[in-house]
């Protein structure tokens, strides 16, 4: 046990000198997601730019030199003198346990070093000496902070404070006032999120069907916004199930009366992945008929291949659902003030669909100041790079709201959008595509698994609906497990189609390896599941715009990496 948590010294030292610093983390919300153990954490990520942009944010760091130390381990031993960690929580007397890790560069999550350090929860900073701590030689770049509590659901209210060597120096440290949701200026704020209320039909009938007292479904689809990411708990301060109370709110019912709530976000993934779980994940199978879904893909689809036409096909298939349920466009934002609702915009134009932009709802008011139309701050708004906090997460639910209370005093539309007369506008060839693993559609090709012959169990996971435990995306795989395999055999596949993607798991770790995919004998692509650096999902298109026929597959372990692992999630093909 550091002995800063044990009882006070027979002969207290004259006080240290404080060093300049800056804040990292400040009144940041976090709660103990449940681990096997039965304990629980909070994971906050540093690397891909998050910490300089926390740096930036919280710190109000502009120097270039001190940013660009942060990048890597070893510039960050060079500014960063010792760390003081607050955390203050429901027990005074709980410790939890502080981890700082840096990623290592033969194995990011294991070679590394990873600082550990205990800090009550009473409110106090505790402060840990980096020239007291061991290092590896490993160390590539700082990458994560952990805060293990006891018990899993454990919430609290932390901060961490970089305190530098001498001789740099920053700014002074800046109060913030509370967000202030009664503030004039938020009306006005909401109301810039308005894009367009669209075609009310759908949305009016929905709204009124509920109040009727009949069932009615509203779901959300999309990355890590949606399924809660910065918001404590993530279950229920997200901005999805605030929308949903406050649907239910509008309706005079109560949660759950004959509401009923669909939370299907997933961290890292476009909309090219959306589109091929939404019978999963939102219709589960053909058990749920939705009346309303939010899409949210404004900041996951950069990396969508199509450049809008997966979005454009996801959106229709919705639209397209018998039950003809209303469809909301949400544009969530990135905390420099990016997203891409300049390209998927016109989706809801051309199907004059309601659209709400949280990034016109913030942005602008970030730069104004105090008394003059700033409402929230960015530190106040962002949990990182591209999270909201709680706050953040309430502000993105309000526009929706207010975008429902506006239709709801709308007269109806004479007659709902006919969509089949419309021509997508960044394309709909996936419209009707489907998912393909060992569960769902697995007739529709035949199948020769050869070496693939495993479950893969290590997968990405999610939070859905109001769940707290973690459900895995994708567990009826192919996996071919290098350890294990004598002599390898490619996964084969005859399937009649004209266009398919491969969907497959990306990892960090160096037992994974590469995969050649080939087409009627024809090399077509090597997929590396190192590109992203973590366990997650990802779709590739191995054709597309093809003849309608019968087309040989195969997946071969590539050259080299015969006893690495390599996970085939699933397929997706339009017939």
């Amino acid at each position: 046990m550091n002995n800063q948590l044990q009882g006070g010294p027979k002969a207290p030292k004259d006080p240290t000198k404080k060093r300049k610093g800056f804040y990292i983390m400040r009144n940041k919300s976090v709660a103990g997601s449940p681990q096997p153990d039965g304990t629980g954490t909070q994971f906050i990520y540093l690397d891909s730019g998050r910490m300089l942009t926390a740096a930036e944010m919280v710190g109000n760091i502009k120097d270039e030199k001190i940013l660009e130390l942060l990048k890597t381990t070893e510039g960050f031993r060079k500014l960063v003198h010792s760390i003081g960690v607050t955390v203050e929580g429901e027990n005074k007397e709980e410790v939890v346990e502080f981890c700082f890790q840096m990623y290592g560069k033969t194995d990011p999550y294991k070679s590394g070093t990873t600082l550990k350090f205990p800090v009550k929860a009473d409110g106090m900073e505790y402060v840990l000496n980096l020239e007291e701590c061991e290092w590896s030689e490993d160390d590539n770049i700082p990458g994560q902070a952990r805060f293990e509590f006891e018990k899993a659901g454990a919430l609290a209210t932390v901060a961490v404070k970089f305190y530098l060597y001498d001789g740099y120096d920053v700014p002074e440290i800046e109060e913030e006032n509370p967000v202030d949701f009664r503030s004039p200026y938020y009306p006005e704020m909401l109301s810039n999120a308005i894009m367009q209320t669209g075609n009310n039909y759908r949305l009016k009938k929905a709204i009124e069907k509920a109040r009727r007292g009949e069932d009615v479904t509203i779901a959300f689809i999309g990355g890590s916004i949606t399924q809660g990411a910065g918001a404590v708990p993530i279950n229920t301060e997200c901005y999805a199930y605030k929308t949903y109370q406050g649907f239910c709110k509008l309706v005079g019912k109560t949660t759950e009366e004959n509401v009923h709530y669909i939370k299907a976000g997933v961290g890292g993934t476009p909309s090219e992945f959306g589109m091929l779980r939404y019978e999963r994940d939102v219709l589960c199978e053909g058990t749920v008929e939705p009346d309303v879904v939010v899409v949210e893909f404004a900041v996951n689809d950069e990396g969508d291949e199509t450049k809008g036409e997966c979005y454009d096909s996801l959106v229709r298939k919705i639209l397209s659902s018998a039950n003809k349920p209303a469809v909301i466009l949400l544009f969530a934002v990135f905390a420099n003030d990016w997203n891409l609702q300049e390209r998927l915009g016109p989706v809801g134009v051309a199907y004059d669909l309601p659209m709400v932009s949280t990034r016109d709802t913030v942005v602008e008011q970030f730069y104004k100041k105090p008394g003059e139309g700033r409402v929230v701050t960015k530190n106040q708004f962002f949990y990182d790079v591209f999270h909201p906090t709680s706050i953040g997460h309430t502000i993105m639910a309000d526009g929706i709201i207010h975008l429902l209370e506006i239709v709801d005093k709308q007269d109806v539309y004479a007659e709902d959008v006919d969509i089949t007369r419309i021509t997508p506008p960044l394309g709909g060839e996936f419209e009707k595509v489907k998912l393909l693993d060992k569960k769902s559609n697995a007739d529709a090709a035949v199948i020769d698994c050869g070496s693939f012959s495993e479950t893969d169990t290590e997968l990405q996971a999610v939070e859905r609906n109001l769940d707290l435990t973690f459900t895995p995306q994708l567990p009826y795989n192919w996996m071919y497990r290098g350890a294990e395999v004598k002599e390898s055999q490619p996964f084969t596949m005859d399937i009649t189609c004209t266009a398919l993607l491969l969907i497959a798991k990306d990892a960090a770790s160096a037992d994974v390896g590469c995969a050649d995919v080939y087409v009627d004998g024809e090399f077509v692509m090597t997929y590396d599941p190192h590109l992203v650096g973590w366990t997650h999902c990802n779709p590739v298109i191995i054709f597309r715009g093809k003849e309608r026929k019968n087309y040989h597959v195969e997946v071969r372990i590539h050259e080299g990496d015969e006893k690495k692992d390599f996970t085939i999630l699933g397929f997706g093909y339009v017939e």
